[in-house]
């Protein structure tokens, strides 16, 4: 077994009994058991073996019949490394507690006592699931997003994409709060598409682009002779939506007459037609985006606080282009590629300067902006080199040695040797501890680093 499964492997066993600490090593010797009695010296274990599971009492020193230290190390954990599978072992009776563990993100729980047995066929079913997600997380990286249509490979915007996936199967409001460009419209289709409503319609509405005067008949439908120039029955964007999935893009901009009709439609569930008289029941499941600030605008008085509580059950907050580590780049490759297959032309190459000016340029208008510069840029650009004056950009003069990973590594560990040192005060066997390496692996990196070695314990 190599090195990388030996650490997926690794359990780690929390428990402050000494003879059921021993009993359970004995019992789980199928993987890496490493212990901890106590939190500190679990973190401690956590951050050197990084174990795929851990089984933890909620009882601990210094009070191990109170279960806030046990709380407190589970939150711990599931910051630190959240992909751990965390088991809680609890009283008997005190199934209201493992619940709460449960609720904050614990992977199982387990009444003690325990038979072994049964407990290992949950650890073993926990390294399954933790190497699955592994497995799918490596195949997210390389495919990029795992959202047909939205390419990203940065952390937080793959994070928004797998909550979007989780939230398919509900059938909550969900609001996405972005500027203008970052994907908001990409997102709820996604969010559509994963759910039991995928066969039914996605309908758009964008409430900033359509007069103010036509907007409740473009939301509400209306009767044949409702208005001069009804001629017939028409339905509106809710009815069409029944059944499937119902998109309001920048509902920050819907007049308050409205706010007031649609937050009725959210409580009843029921629409009447302009000129109508009959109620008529919609399923269809809301999603929103605005690029406003929604909390502003109440206290504004432009927005209605119920209407804002009804649709924002719950809340995706989209990142800009500019906080998305390496998606510019990323993203200017992949349009590149598309528009020379659309213009029949060969995909043309960015010229360092350019690929430093997309990285500078700050993106106001986010991923349309950047869309519609390279689209600009391949239809124009004379030869098979883009240069960031095709771009229309300033050219960048970023140098690209600062980029050389052994002195990244270097810079970074000796931050973080610095920054433990200093907080503990010299004390190595604690630095050590919470850098997670050997007290001798900590004596080589200060001598490497030229620090002194005072206070040392």
């Amino acid at each position: 077994m190599n090195s990388t499964q030996d650490k997926q492997r690794t359990l780690l066993i929390v428990e402050d009994d000494l003879a059921l600490q021993k009993q359970m090593r004995w019992a789980f010797d199928a993987s890496e058991t490493v212990v901890a009695s106590d939190r500190e010296s679990a973190i401690a274990q956590l951050r050197k073996h990084e174990p795929a599971v851990v089984t933890m009492d909620l009882g601990l020193p210094p009070a191990p019949d109170d279960v806030s230290e046990g709380f407190k190390l589970l939150r711990e954990i599931l910051t630190l490394a959240p992909d751990t599978k965390v088991i809680v072992l609890t009283g008997q009776h005190d199934r209201e507690n493992a619940i709460k563990a449960v609720g904050l993100g614990a992977y199982d729980f387990f009444a003690k006592p325990f038979e072994p047995e049964l407990l290992n066929l949950t650890i073993e079913r926990a390294f399954r699931m933790h190497d699955l997600q592994r497995e799918n997380a490596r195949l997210a990286a390389l495919e990029g997003s795992p959202l047909s249509g939205l390419l990203t490979r940065d952390p937080g915007m793959l994070k928004v994409c797998r909550t979007i996936e989780k939230l398919a199967s509900a059938s909550a409001t969900v609001a996405l709060l972005g500027e203008s460009g970052t994907g908001k419209e990409i997102l709820a289709r996604g969010l559509h598409m994963r759910s039991a409503r995928a066969r039914e319609r996605f309908v758009a509405i964008n409430c900033a682009a359509i007069p103010d005067a036509l907007l409740e008949s473009e939301l509400f439908g209306y009767e044949k002779g409702a208005f001069t120039g009804a001629v017939k029955q028409t339905l509106g964007k809710i009815e069409t939506a029944n059944g499937g999935t119902l998109f309001l893009d920048e509902i920050g901009d819907l007049p308050l007459a409205l706010q007031a009709k649609l937050l009725r439609f959210l409580q009843e569930r029921s629409i009447e037609r302009i000129g109508g008289r009959e109620e008529i029941p919609v399923d269809v499941r809301i999603v929103c985006a605005t690029h406003r600030n929604l909390k502003a605008q109440i206290q504004a008085g432009v927005f209605r606080e119920d209407l804002y509580y009804r649709l924002a059950e719950i809340v995706i907050e989209i990142p800009p282009l500019r906080e998305r580590d390496g998606d510019a780049t990323y993203l200017a490759h992949a349009f590149a590629q598309r528009f020379a297959k659309e213009n029949g032309r060969r995909t043309p190459i960015f010229t360092d300067d350019a690929l430093s000016a997309i990285e500078a340029h700050r993106w106001p208008g986010n991923v349309r902006e950047l869309e519609n510069c390279i689209k600009r840029a391949v239809i124009m650009a004379d030869g098979e080199c883009i240069a960031a004056e095709d771009l229309g950009l300033a050219a960048g003069d970023e140098d690209l040695s600062i980029f050389n990973l052994r002195q990244v590594r270097e810079d970074a560990e000796r931050a973080a040797v610095l920054k433990v040192i200093a907080r503990t005060n010299g004390n190595i066997a604690r630095a050590a501890e919470i850098l997670g390496v050997s007290r001798p692996s900590l004596y080589d990196l200060l001598s490497r680093f030229g620090l002194k070695k005072e206070n040392a314990s």
